[in-house]
C-alpha cells in the first residue's frame, strides 16, 4: 500500500491528531513567520556589513588594528548572511511543498465528494430500463417522422382529369383569343383623292407641248 493510500485511509491523520500535530494551515503560518524573521535578520546584517566596511575605510592605515577588526566582523556578518540565504531557500521550498500537498489533499477530498455524489445519483438507475427507454424513444421518433411525412405529402386532388384534354382546351382558348385580336385590328382607309403625278411625267408633257407649238409655228 502506498503512503498516499495509508494517509487517506486515516492512519496518518489519526496519528497526527493523537500526537496533537499542527494542521497544514498552522504549519504554513509558522513557516511564513520564520521567513519574515529571517528577512529582517538579513536587512540587519546587510546594514552591519556596510557599517563595518565604512569603519575599515575610515581607519585605514592610520589605525590598522581597528580597520582589521572591522573587516573581520564584516566577514562574520557576510557568513551569517550567506547561511540565512540558504535557510530561506530551504524554508521556501518546504513551504511550497506543504502548500502543494495541502492543495492536492483538498482536490482529492473534493473529487471524493463528487464521486460519492455520482454514485448516489446512479444508485436508482437500471441500465436495462435505460436501454428499454431509449428504444421506446427511438420507436416514437420513427412514428412521428412517418406521420410528418404523410402530412407533408401533396394531396392527389384533381388527378382524375386527363391532362391531354386540358391542354387541347387550353390551345382552343388561346386560338380564340388570337382570332379576337386579329378582328380588332383596323387597316388604314385608302385616300379618295388622286395622288399627284411624278415630276418626270409632268416634264415630258410640257416638252411635248412645246414641240407641238414649234412645229405649228414653222409650218
Amino acid at each position: 500500500m502506498s503512503k498516499i493510500s495509508k494517509f487517506f485511509k486515516g492512519g496518518g491523520s489519526a496519528a497526527s491528531k493523537g500526537r496533537g500535530g499542527p494542521s497544514p494551515q498552522e504549519a504554513l503560518a509558522r513557516l511564513r513567520e520564520t521567513e519574515e524573521m529571517l528577512s529582517k535578520k538579513q536587512e540587519y546584517l546587510e546594514t552591519r556589513i556596510e557599517r563595518e566596511l565604512a569603519a575599515a575605510r575610515q581607519h585605514g592605515t592610520k589605525n590598522k588594528r581597528a580597520a582589521l577588526q572591522a573587516l573581520k566582523r564584516k566577514k562574520r556578518y557576510e557568513k551569517q548572511l550567506s547561511q540565512i540565504d540558504g535557510t530561506l531557500s530551504t524554508i521556501e521550498f518546504q513551504r511550497e511543498a506543504l502548500e502543494n500537498s495541502h492543495t492536492n489533499t483538498e482536490v482529492l477530498k473534493n473529487m471524493g465528494y463528487a464521486a460519492q455524489a455520482m454514485k448516489k445519483v446512479h444508485e436508482n438507475m437500471d441500465l436495462n430500463k435505460i436501454d428499454d427507454l431509449m428504444q421506446d424513444i427511438t420507436e416514437q421518433q420513427d412514428v412521428a417522422q412517418e406521420i410528418s411525412d404523410a402530412i407533408s405529402n401533396r394531396a392527389a386532388f384533381g388527378d382524375e382529369f386527363d391532362e391531354d384534354e386540358l391542354m387541347a382546351e387550353l390551345e382552343e382558348l388561346e386560338q380564340e383569343e388570337l382570332n379576337k385580336g386579329m378582328r380588332d385590328v383596323r387597316l388604314p382607309s385608302v385616300p379618295s383623292t388622286s395622288l399627284p403625278s411624278r415630276p418626270g411625267k409632268l416634264k415630258r408633257a410640257e416638252d411635248e407641248d412645246e414641240m407641238k407649238q414649234l412645229a405649228a409655228w414653222a409650218s
